[in-house]
């Protein structure tokens, strides 16, 4: 078939990189357009903008697809399908009713649950115990239309959300590549949601990183796997008159009791409204991720001591 892909970050390049080793054929690629980033504010090509070139297959950067001019490029292309894996734009009807076979997405959750921006986090962060990919056929309303095809996975109890992305990623793959195959066969069946079993993933808030230490222990746990290893969950210490931000990056629960946000011991473990948790690895402003011995080498903190 010949297939239009359009999507922008790590997440969907191991599907474009699925679909250019099977018999279809890119005809184009579509994604975000380079962005400053790092220390230098340089323009940044995406990571799906980056293969797509080494591939020698035509890119689009566009800002929108809502223009006659934008539609009538994607109609020209004569797609069968569209493969759609973390694009970053809505796609207006016009552009869904130019695939002759309609366009499916790769979505990380197993749907009608976290329908929306961020669900491997909010999976997490809820504290659920399995997550997995659907292949969704492409309608208007958000990640609302018909389920083709799901495959599960199950989150371990110390599973971050990068973990989590990185087994999504190589499971949306396979399954997309399985889902191209019944739709040239004509064999691909999708199925309506069930409403009533939706469920939201918002867009991560910056203020979600701060660590409430009210918390029960397990609900502290999940939050910090659940940011980990971006955008990440903190703390403050006053050091100096002053404070600073230290984001965690690994935690376990464990038992303890006393005043939430208090340390307990010399192995950075806090006390929470119920139960503690010691945090493993964590990482200060301008430094790279260390163990929480080597973080405690560096920076003396007592047991007594309040985190903020």
């Amino acid at each position: 078939m010949r297939i239009v892909f359009m999507g922008t970050p790590d997440f969907a390049v191991p599907t474009l990189r699925a679909i250019l080793d099977t018999s279809h054929e890119v005809a184009a690629v579509y994604t975000q357009p380079p962005r400053a980033a790092g220390r230098g504010m340089a323009l940044r090509k995406s990571p799906v903008h980056r293969v797509a070139e080494q591939a020698q297959i035509p890119v689009c950067t566009s800002e929108t697809l809502k223009s006659p001019a934008e539609e009538e490029r994607f109609r020209a292309l004569k797609a069968d399908t569209a493969v759609v894996v973390a694009y970053g734009l809505i796609l207006p009807q016009p552009i869904l009713d130019a695939a002759a076979h309609g366009v499916f997405n790769v979505h990380a959750s197993l749907l009608p649950r976290w329908r929306g921006a961020a669900p491997i986090n909010r999976a997490i962060m809820a504290g659920d115990s399995e997550s997995g990919v659907s292949i969704m056929r492409i309608t208007e309303g958000l990640d609302a239309g018909p389920v083709c095809l799901t495959e599960r996975v199950r989150i371990e109890p110390g599973m971050n959300a990068g973990e989590l992305h990185d087994a999504l990623a190589k499971l949306g793959a396979g399954l997309m590549v399985r889902a191209l195959a019944e739709l040239e066969q004509g064999r691909l069946s999708c199925h309506p949601q069930n409403e009533a079993d939706a469920t939201y993933a918002p867009k991560l808030d910056p203020r979600e990183g701060r660590i409430d230490w009210r918390l029960q222990a397990h609900d502290v746990h999940d939050r910090i796997r659940g940011l980990s290893p971006h955008p990440g969950a903190w703390f403050e210490i006053e050091r100096g008159g002053s404070s600073e931000r230290i984001k965690v990056l690994r935690s376990t629960p464990v038992e303890g009791s006393g005043a939430p946000g208090t340390l307990l011991d010399d192995r950075l473990t806090v006390a929470c409204a119920k139960g503690a948790v010691r945090l493993e690895k964590v990482q200060r402003a301008g430094k790279k991720p260390m163990a929480a011995s080597d973080f405690l080498r560096g920076l003396k903190l007592q047991a007594g001591t309040v985190l903020t």
